[in-house]
């Protein structure tokens, strides 16, 4: 994690996603920006939480980890998201590890000051509880989805998630037998039937299992087979 010391650029993410009337003026002198390259961890399950975080680039990884050490990939995030909002609001420690899938910047503001500054303001308030919703709304839709779609669905709209939005070369760590047996979790199904569906995906053009790991070779060709993507 490095902290990128120019207000110019933060300024510029607070004008694109129209964060301005949101975070008040005063707010400003305590904000960061932060950026962590890909599988670098923003947080992890169980720490003490402290700072609210705004994703204004890249993509994130949320997952949640057992107490066998077993984990389980829950979706993917792309601005403009929160990370640290339900424990903001439910004064908890952090619900689920949160991992940077590519290069990401974040604005960091200490809930101490957000308390002091913008806890009764109302555009504040309302943004959280957009978002809050939104995570509950994509949640539903994802059990549904589960239930409702074929394997190859599933399996398509989890590469697209994991695939970096500037290449189409997925991150070694998700095609590590680890990785695998997280997706087979996360798309409800065996590691021997995602295995089946993978060596299917490749025998059709879709994709290329190599030593490096695996490269989405038609993306157009997933995109066709899920109408939209689920997990974020």
């Amino acid at each position: 994690m490095k902290e990128i010391l120019d207000v110019e650029v933060l300024n510029s993410h607070l004008q694109e996603f129209d964060l301005e009337p949101i975070f008040t003026e005063s707010l400003k002198p305590h904000m960061a920006l932060y950026s962590y390259d890909a599988g670098e961890l923003v947080c992890s399950q169980g720490d003490p939480s402290g700072t609210l975080y705004v994703l204004v680039k890249g993509k994130l990884k949320i997952y949640t980890t057992s107490a066998e050490g077993r984990t389980l990939v829950l979706c993917f995030k792309t601005p403009l998201e929160l990370v640290g909002d339900i424990e903001y609001v439910k004064n908890t420690d952090i619900v689920n590890t949160v991992e940077a899938v590519t290069p990401v910047q974040l604005i960091g503001i200490p809930y101490r000051q957000l308390k002091k500054y913008v806890n009764d303001h109302a555009p504040f308030l309302q943004f959280l509880l957009d978002i809050i919703t939104q995570k509950f709304y994509i949640k539903s839709n994802s059990f549904s989805f589960n239930l409702m779609y074929p394997v190859e669905v599933r399996l398509a709209s989890y590469l697209l998630s994991v695939s970096s939005g500037e290449s189409d070369e997925l991150l070694h760590e998700q095609l590590s037998t680890a990785g695998l047996k997280d997706a087979a979790n996360l798309i409800g199904v065996s590691y021997r039937h995602l295995n089946r569906i993978v060596y299917q995906f490749c025998s059709e053009g879709l994709v290329e299992r190599s030593k490096g790991g695996i490269i989405v070779k038609n993306r157009e060709g997933l995109r066709a087979l899920t109408s939209h993507n689920i997990y974020e």
